[in-house]
């Protein structure tokens, strides 16, 4: 049996468009396509910021909220999920800094994210991520997602767990 600290350690990066892309979208102003005035010009919209993906197989739109309990780090990913009917969006209430687990295989290690205050994202139909992983507060999160009829949600564990230490960010 390993001990925890003889895990392999994962690096985590900043979230940024450009390096999230494989795994699905960063939701936030910067990536907009477009911006426009709107509200008589007292607002801005910031346009089409993600691929929600909730229809196929007859699926419907989803927004709920979730409120995660603060992980303590070192945190170990000893497994990983993935709706493989639709896509998932999280954008932060509190705009609290969170982490964000992903691979694209089961074989693959996984790549780990801290997302800043106010980023939010969105994973691609299929992508496979770790639950939410809230830091230093409970935390809530605006959620659109699929729902409708069949399994939209595959459990796994990884051979190997992995570790997130603090003195990695």
């Amino acid at each position: 049996m390993t001990r925890a600290e003889d895990n392999p350690v994962l690096l985590v990066e900043t979230l940024t468009a450009a390096a999230f892309a494989p795994f699905g979208d960063v939701i936030e102003a910067a990536s907009a396509k477009q911006l426009f005035p709107v509200n008589s010009g007292s607002a801005e919209r910031f346009h089409d910021l993600a691929d929600i993906d909730t229809t196929w197989k007859d699926g419907r739109t989803l927004v709920s909220i979730f409120r995660a309990q603060p992980r303590r780090l070192p945190f170990e990913i000893r497994m990983l999920e993935r709706h493989p009917l639709g896509s998932q969006a999280f954008v932060p209430l509190l705009g609290q800094p969170y982490l964000i687990a992903v691979a694209e295989s089961l074989q693959d290690r996984p790549r780990v994210f801290i997302a800043d205050r106010g980023q939010g994202i969105n994973y691609r139909r299929g992508t496979w991520h770790h639950p939410l992983i809230a830091l230093n507060t409970v935390s809530d999160f605006l959620v659109i997602d699929r729902g409708g009829a069949g399994p939209n949600c595959d459990e796994e564990a990884l051979r190997v767990a992995y570790r997130i230490d603090a003195a990695e960010f």
